[in-house]
């Protein structure tokens, strides 16, 4: 019994480990070999964002280009482009939380409830592009949305997990 409880638990949370809110897209040249790529170069004349949001966008993105061995220069390999945008969002939701019912139970005929509500939200995306310096070429792009706009505390916690669920698949692993 021990056993089972302890594989349970264990199943249980590698799932909600593995679970994120974002919708994460990545892709890239197959003809590119990004084990030349050394240093990069942020070019950030797409990044239409206050100044709050395009620190937290700009100093995530160094962070993880880093950590994959990136460092930053005038003449760089990579040249990284960053673009956000939003879009209104309207979900409808439709609840029968109670209802009366007549002869037949609840498949007789008889008088039933519902309720119907709607939220109305903007989420964010981040875009993220990898050009050649050298070539002027897109050779990976990571696009990430699900970001809650709405919401400055939000925001705050979400940049940094989306970039970062983004440059997971940098540089990305070729197909055999």
């Amino acid at each position: 019994m021990k056993k089972y409880l302890i594989a349970l638990v264990a199943m249980v949370s590698l799932g909600l480990t593995s679970c994120t809110p974002f919708n994460v897209k990545t892709d890239y040249a197959s003809t590119a070999n990004f084990s030349q790529y050394k240093s990069y170069k942020l070019r950030i004349n797409d990044l239409q964002l206050n100044d709050i949001d395009k620190d937290r966008v700009l100093n995530e993105l160094s962070k993880q280009l880093q950590s994959k061995g990136l460092v930053v220069a005038d003449h760089p390999d990579l040249i990284v482009n960053v673009k956000a945008n939003h879009k209104k969002v309207k979900d409808i939701n439709v609840d029968r939380p109670y209802g009366m019912y007549g002869w037949g139970g609840p498949f007789g005929w008889g008088v039933g409830m519902s309720r119907t509500w709607t939220s109305n939200y903007n989420e964010g995306a981040l875009i993220i592009d990898l050009i050649d310096a050298q070539s002027q070429k897109l050779v990976w792009q990571g696009v990430g949305s699900g970001i809650s706009v709405d919401s400055p505390k939000s925001k705050q916690k979400q940049i940094p997990e989306i970039i970062s669920e983004i440059m997971k698949n940098y540089p990305p692993q070729r197909e055999k």
